[in-house]
């Protein structure tokens, strides 16, 4: 047996119970979990509208760090005792997890198993967007909005390390403040300036969007449109901000603009695997040499999990929230 944090599906309240420890499968191992990165996702799943896809536990959690305990028939890539960190479909909030080998990367050199967690779900998720479907090249401009979440802390770093002139925008002055430590170029406080003004007098001033990877949607795209580059690659992950916009069609034709929606759950397993080779090939590198840090906001023990969704609901943190499991 072990314990995982369950949802009462009646009030929605979290409760660390013994479940049925797990065993590897073929190509599988399985992970002694050290620590488990939260994700807004955690947040819809456990109001029941983000359940873990089919043949993953039910519980919440879609990165974790911790230490190789068992490995199955097939799986080649790893020996007991090896530090990693895992892109999961579901189950990180517990003591043990049984993954696929191909979903597992070693711990970057120099991190703790608490930022290691952090980096799974985030840096794939920008890597693929970023570069995948985003056709990055350096020298581009990105335009990632929401500068204080835990995956525009992970792009702005990512994207600048690579060449990129950034820009983010953030609610307030405050927030503004707190996020000077990232590499962004262009940060718009919202509270006291229009975002698409700012868009546009960039736009004129030589850096019109090439990328963006946007989380938040709503009017914005519509009213940016006009001012972004040729063959500007518009990629939405989320619609934080609004489910709806108005589209200038002249402008997607006469700029030739891509527009498309991304999500990473919806990958394969061997897109994922490949996806992550990628990554520890050309990023972990750059997390070795300190050119990219990982943003850990705040570590707090599994069983005040609780509390750490309510500081994703406040929007308090910059940067990742983290559970530590032992």
């Amino acid at each position: 047996m072990m314990k995982a944090m369950l949802i009462n599906k009646e009030d929605g309240s979290l409760n660390w119970t013994d479940v049925q420890k797990p065993t590897a499968k073929e190509g599988e191992i399985v992970i002694k979990i050290r620590a488990a990165a939260l994700n807004r996702a955690d947040l819809l799943q456990r109001k029941g509208s983000y359940p873990s896809p089919k043949g993953w536990p039910e519980w919440m959690g879609l990165e974790v760090a911790g230490d190789v305990c068992e490995v199955g028939e097939g799986a080649a890539r790893w020996k007991i005792g090896d530090k990693v960190c895992a892109l999961l479909g579901g189950g990180g909030y517990a003591e043990y997890i049984a993954v696929p080998e191909d979903m597992v990367m070693p711990i970057p050199e120099g991190l703790t198993y608490e930022e290691a967690s952090s980096l799974p779900e985030a840096y794939a998720t920008c890597y693929l967007n970023l570069f995948i479907e985003g056709g990055f090249k350096p020298g581009e401009t990105l335009f990632f909005p929401a500068g204080a979440s835990g995956l525009a802390s992970v792009g702005i770093q990512m994207a600048h390390a690579f060449g990129a002139y950034v820009i983010t925008s953030v609610l307030t002055t405050e927030i503004k403040n707190k996020i000077s430590h990232l590499p962004a170029d262009v940060v718009i406080d919202s509270s006291a300036e229009n975002t698409v003004d700012v868009l546009k007098r960039e736009s004129e001033n030589g850096h019109p969007i090439d990328v963006a990877i946007d989380c938040l949607a709503g009017e914005t795209i519509g009213q940016a449109f006009p001012y972004v580059n040729e063959g500007c690659r518009w990629v939405l992950i989320s619609t934080l901000d609004g489910i709806y916009t108005t589209v200038p069609l002249r402008a997607l034709l006469t700029k030739g603009i891509v527009f498309k929606g991304s999500m990473l759950r919806k990958r394969t397993v061997q897109e994922k695997g490949d996806l992550l080779s990628k990554l520890v090939k050309e990023v972990w590198p750059k997390l070795e040499s300190k050119e990219i840090v990982p943003c850990v906001y705040k570590v707090l023990p599994i069983e005040q999990a609780a509390e750490a969704h309510a500081i994703l609901e406040r929007g308090e943190n910059v940067g990742k929230v983290v559970l530590k499991v032992c």
